[in-house]
């Protein structure tokens, strides 16, 4: 019987995870486990291509990660022990202090710290149109960001400090240096200039650093590998939530954050207003200028 698309995918894959077991991951390697769909997928799809592997699935717990989410690991940890919960440990509200807040996504945020820093520069002057790039440029409405006015201190190492600070502590502590991740390239942001599934530490790719076994995957074969194995998602990704992503909760690079909060504030009081206290500043400058929040 000919192999359908799901089929075809299906078998690419699993080669692909058991051809790259040459850099030793199994022994040197742990999964970056958030909990949510594409890392849930990895666990199993990882099962499936490497039966009765050892490799350790690491969550790391920010402290402002859905109670949902938190639970559907633990549950999970309760009866796989492959599942270890690292705690960041880290005070986030001082923390957002201390290095500036989150703003739009990555890139805004890299080039406003650059400007509160450094002033203008050839990358600021790019980035707000007055150079050669023209593409991914700044949004009118929030030119005024590179501005003396813009009062709110901004930075893109929110997610350095509370997840991958932790996770390289944890690989020197434990002497597991390959990071297996469920990244894929239909994520956008910076994940679309990614040249493949595999980063070395060298040129000459003998050394492995990160291994993307689902890169270059779209939603439908998720789903499809969802429904023919019967994997249960967190609750998140069922109604009444429909949650399309699990991350940090009322994260402000989130493109749907209204939707986020209006959830919320429905099924997840609590946590709405955690959000709000943490993220006020960021929520202000939103609903201010009336972008990304009512």
């Amino acid at each position: 019987m000919a192999l359908t698309e799901y089929d075809f995918i299906l078998k690419d894959r699993v080669q692909k995870i058991q051809t790259m077991t040459e850099y030793d991951f199994i022994l040197k390697g742990f999964i970056s486990f958030s909990g949510g769909k594409d890392s849930t997928v990895l666990h199993y799809l990882m099962d499936l291509a490497i039966p009765g592997n050892r490799i350790p699935r690491v969550y790391f717990n920010t402290g402002i990660e859905y109670k949902a989410v938190l639970n559907f690991v633990k549950n999970l940890a309760a009866t796989d022990d492959r599942i270890v919960i690292v705690n960041s440990g880290i005070n986030i509200r001082s923390m957002l202090e201390e290095v500036g807040y989150p703003f739009k996504n990555k890139e805004h945020s890299q080039k406003v710290s650059y400007y509160q820093h450094s002033g203008m520069g050839k990358t600021v002057l790019n980035y707000l149109g007055q150079g050669d790039k023209k593409d991914f440029l700044c949004p009118e409405k929030l030119k005024y960001n590179f501005t003396p006015e813009f009062p709110l201190k901004v930075s893109d190492k929110c997610c350095y400090r509370l997840k991958k600070e932790p996770s390289e502590k944890w690989s020197r502590e434990n002497n597991k240096t390959i990071t297996i991740t469920g990244v894929r390239q239909k994520e956008g942001g910076l994940r679309t200039s990614m040249q493949g599934c595999a980063v070395f530490y060298d040129s000459g790719c003998k050394s492995l650093k990160k291994f993307h076994p689902l890169f270059p995957l779209e939603d439908w074969w998720l789903d499809e590998f969802i429904r023919q194995n019967k994997i249960r998602l967190c609750e998140l990704y069922y109604p009444p939530f429909n949650f399309k992503r699990s991350g940090c909760k009322g994260c402000p690079y989130a493109l749907d954050l209204q939707k986020q909060l209006e959830i919320m504030a429905q099924y997840l009081p609590e946590e709405r207003k955690q959000c709000e206290l943490i993220w006020s500043k960021v929520y202000e400058e939103y609903r201010r200028v009336k972008y990304r929040l009512k």
